[in-house]
């Protein structure tokens, strides 16, 4: 299939951000979301994101990138679109409400990919009609930066649906992997263990923080510790997708820190929200 129009349905962090991949890449973009509020908030960052890489020199045509993307908030605008990509809140009842209608939305021959990173490829494909035209299409945060997209094939997702996402990930500047469809797939399967045992380490008070990360940057060569990368990426999502993992897999070496969990309920979820494990200022 020849992907032409790319639609997004969320248009948080990583939508935004796969609209500015899409459109970078010559791929007419359609982002919607309920929310005009983060309609409004995912134009800005793509802009400011595009401004950063003019001053660079990375890009010189952030005006005709800024022009292939649409935002709007009737999912309707989707109909015409040959593959959109759901990035809506890790949560899967959420996810198949999307999902649903999407596929009663779509044109028969659309393909449908998911940008869950943990929740099961296979049940999220069983809330649409086209099973075989359903993927999971994981891209890394933040989108613009990291090569990396993980592909999840679902128990019948078809070969051509594969070979097509394969060919949009590369179009789109990124590498890809391909896992099959198990809790946390590739990288949150391993990295999640880590971030929940750092938080168990803080809770136990082996060491602070700021020592934690600091030995696992010089100690493994990280580019930043587990904790910092747990309030990149969001507390409450990585509590989610652990979750997943520990309902998934059944082990409790999966079993989520009660620190974690106290962080998320008292809303410290990250650099979201100004304040997760450390401080940071509001932008």
């Amino acid at each position: 299939m020849d992907v032409k129009r790319i639609g997004v349905v969320g248009a948080g962090q990583m939508g935004a951000g796969i609209a500015q991949v899409s459109a970078a890449s010559g791929y007419s973009c359609i982002v919607t979301d309920i929310r005009s509020d983060a309609l409004v908030l995912g134009a800005k960052a793509v802009e400011r994101s595009l401004a950063k890489l003019l001053a660079k020199g990375v890009i010189d045509n952030k005006s005709e990138i800024l022009d292939r993307i649409q935002w709007h908030a009737d999912m309707e605008r989707l109909r015409q679109c040959d593959l959109v990509i759901e990035a809506v809140v890790e949560n899967e009842g959420i996810k198949k409400e999307v999902l649903r209608a999407l596929d009663s939305l779509l044109k028969e021959e659309a393909i449908i990919a998911t940008n869950t990173s943990s929740i099961s490829i296979t049940r999220l494909a069983n809330a649409t009609s086209r099973p075989e035209q359903f993927i999971g299409m994981h891209f890394m945060n933040p989108v613009p930066l990291m090569n990396l997209v993980e592909i999840i094939r679902g128990h019948h997702t078809s070969d051509e649906t594969l070979a097509t996402i394969k060919t949009v990930a590369e179009r789109m500047g990124k590498t890809s992997t391909t896992a099959h469809d198990y809790p946390g797939f590739i990288a949150n399967r391993i990295l999640m263990p880590m971030i929940n045992e750092a938080f168990y380490a803080l809770m136990e008070n082996v060491a602070a923080a700021s020592d934690i990360d600091l030995t696992m940057k010089l100690g493994c060569n990280m580019p930043m510790g587990p904790l910092a990368l747990a309030d990149m990426i969001g507390l409450d999502t990585c509590l989610a997708i652990i979750e997943v993992m520990h309902e998934g897999l059944g082990d409790d070496k999966y079993r989520p820190c009660p620190l974690l969990r106290k962080y998320v309920e008292a809303g410290l979820l990250g650099r979201k929200t100004s304040g997760g494990v450390y401080g940071y200022q509001k932008s």
